[in-house]
Formats: C-alpha cells, structure tokens, sequence
C-alpha cells in the first residue's frame, strides 16, 4: 500500500478553510469564469477572480458585475478589488457581502501595469502607508460584518530602493486580514528576471498571526514544494504557470497530499481540453460564439508549447471563429503525439525587462498623502469606472 505525507494542511483564512493550499492569481482577461471551471476540474484550490475596481462595482457596470459573478456550483466564490479610495473600497465591499456575492475578497497591492500605478494604484499604493492602512481597514471593517475574510495581494515595492512588503505585510496583519501574498518581484521588475523567494521568507519571518503565500516563478508543482521548502510560507498563488496547463492544479494537490504522479498530457487530451475550453468561453459569454472565440485564441499558444504543431495550423487556430472550426482544426492534428517533456515545461506568458514604474508626479518624495496627492487620487479613481 502507498502512503503519503502531506506537505501543507489546509488553507485557514478566518472561518473559510481552503483544502488544497493553492491559489489562483487573478489574471487579466484569463481566469474569468469558463477557465477558472476549467481549472477547478482538474484541481482544488482558491480560484480568484479577474480585478475589479471598486468604482465600478459601486456603479453597477455590466462588466463589474460580469467578471465578479460565478457559477452556482462555485465554491468558495472568490473576488478581487482594485481601487485608491478608501471610502470607495468600503462601499464596495458592502455591496458585495450584503447582496453575499463572495465567500472571500482579495485586495490588489500588486499591479505593476502603468495604467493602474500611474493613477497611484497596486504595487505602488502601499508606499503611501496611511492611505494603505486605511482601504484595508475599510475592506476588512466592511467584510466583517458578514465574516467574509479579506486577504490582500501585494509585491516586494517600487523598486529596490522603494521597498514596502514586511511594513505593509504587518500593517495588514494589525488591520485583520486573513492572509497576506507576496509576488516576490517589485513593480519596477515587473514580470522579468527571477522572483526572490528569500523575500517570501522574510515576510513569513515578520507576519506571524496569519498565513503568508508565496507567488513567482511555479511552473511546475516541483517549484511550489521549493518555495514551502525554501521560505516555510502556508500555500502559493500561481499565475502565468497555469496558462495553458489548467492540470497544473491537479499537480499541485497531488504535490501537497505527499503523491508523485504528474499530469503529461498527450495532444489528444490538450485538444480535448481547448475545445473544452471554447465550449465553456462561449457559454460565459451568452452563446457570443465571436467573442468566446477571439477570447480562446490568446490561450492557443499556450496550449500548444512544446508540441509539434506546424505554423500554418498555428495560425489557423490562433484565427478560429466558431467552435465547428475550432473542433475541425483540433481534429486535424496528429492527436496521438505523447507529451513532449521539457519542452512544454517552463515559464510562459510575458517576461519582458525591467521597467521603470509609472507613479503620479511626487509619489516617491514622501511615504504621506499631500493635499496634491489627494486631490489627484480623487481624480484618478473617479476616472477608473471600468470593469
């Protein structure tokens, strides 16, 4: 008989308790609601929705109120709030827990896109440590009242020399938050280089009352079992690792009960899987066939890593308009090729090179709020009305 020892026990974030301690990332355009079915299919864990910012929910925008809802069979049903406003963080949160749209809300601390940091948002907001303190206090403050555990997602800071994560890691943990992520990179990294897990153990060596997860560079469940190893954190977050590899979770939960096997999928069941996929997109979209198709086409390349495809089919599938043709395209291919091995392994999605971060004029001079700071704060989320 085969035994295993389990590597991490369950996920506990206030009264919800996670079995598999694994995160999905919110991902832009990604983990909408067809992939993170697709994910949970094959594997347990916290599936987290795509960002949302918290004007548009208070507004009610079709597209807010799309990306937060969930299946009905979708549990926990998990959220991510983006915003500057305290006022407007609270607000939202309110709206979610009283209309119970969530069973858990993230918090984005960890954007690096210049469209949200430039308007003081994500990774660069915690370098202003009042106005970090005071949207978690409201989030958490909010939530509490219908025990809805707030955790928050953040990176290492700025850049190397406008670091934030083990002060806010802490003024979190006094605020009430459930857990606290740290994507071990700085907005000024973005997704380049390697991530420096020894700041996700330094974190867990500051943040003592709650858990610390780990996120950065798991492509394969043997890098989530070196991060545990290497940095004692309480479960990982994964993001690009996933795109393209929804059996990346059926990995990882094996990882984390102690077995070895590992998914390797042969073309036929990632055929299987994208068409799967598609059928899925279109019904998240209302039977949009069009657009569950230009949806699906981002994912193909991804897929399809290290299998030997040719160009022209490639490209077809990377154009595919209908299901009938995306089914047609998949069936064309040599579906009883084996998995390929390393060369379907490894990082995927953006890389890119250092960048640097885009802040409002004079955030870096002082960690405070100035009646300038302020004002365009107020400006920048009113201008933020999309979902």
């Amino acid at each position: 008989m085969t035994t295993s020892t389990r590597l991490l026990p369950p996920l506990a974030l206030g009264s919800l308790v996670v079995d598999t301690p694994v995160v999905l990332a919110p991902m832009a355009g990604i983990t909408n609601a067809a992939f993170r079915r697709l994910c949970r299919e094959y594997g347990g864990g916290l599936y987290v929705a795509e960002m949302v910012t918290s004007r548009a929910l208070v507004e009610r925008t079709p597209e807010s109120l799309r990306i937060i809802a969930h299946d009905p069979d979708e549990a926990p049903r998990s959220v991510q709030l983006y915003g500057v406003d305290p006022a407007t963080i609270g607000a939202a949160v309110r709206m979610i827990v009283d209309e119970d749209r969530a069973d858990h809300i993230d918090m984005n601390f960890g954007c690096p896109v210049p469209k949200v940091t430039r308007r003081g948002g994500g990774a660069v907001l915690p370098w202003k440590r009042d106005l970090f303190r005071d949207i978690v206090r409201a989030a958490v403050r909010e939530a509490s009242r219908r025990d809805v555990p707030v955790t928050i997602k953040m990176r290492k800071g700025v850049d190397d020399d406008h670091l934030t994560y083990l002060d806010a890691g802490t003024m979190a943990e006094r605020e009430g938050v459930a857990a606290v992520a740290l994507h071990a990179r700085t907005a000024a990294d973005y997704y380049s280089g390697h991530a420096d897990w020894e700041a996700i153990a330094r974190l867990k060596d500051a943040v003592r009352s709650i858990p610390v997860l780990g996120n950065g560079d798991i492509w394969a469940a043997e890098d989530a079992i070196a991060m545990v190893e290497r940095t004692g954190c309480d479960g990982v977050v994964v993001g690009r690792g996933c795109m393209g590899r929804p059996w990346l979770f059926a990995d990882l939960e094996a990882a984390f009960d102690g077995r070895t096997e590992r998914a390797q999928p042969g073309l036929r069941l990632v055929a299987d899987t994208i068409f799967r996929h598609g059928e899925l997109m279109v019904t998240h979209f209302g039977d949009d066939e069009n657009k569950a198709m230009r949806e699906i086409r981002k994912h193909m390349a991804w897929y399809l890593k290290g299998y030997p495809v040719g160009g022209d089919l490639r490209r077809s599938l990377a154009l595919v308009e209908t299901l009938a043709q995306l089914r047609s395209l998949l069936d064309s291919l040599d579906l009883d090729t084996p998995y390929p091995g390393d060369a379907a392994e490894g990082a995927r999605g953006r890389q890119g090179t250092p960048k640097t971060p885009s802040c409002p004029e004079g955030w870096l001079d002082t960690r405070e709020i100035t009646p300038d700071i302020e004002a365009r704060l107020r400006e920048a989320e009113l201008s933020v009305s999309g979902g």
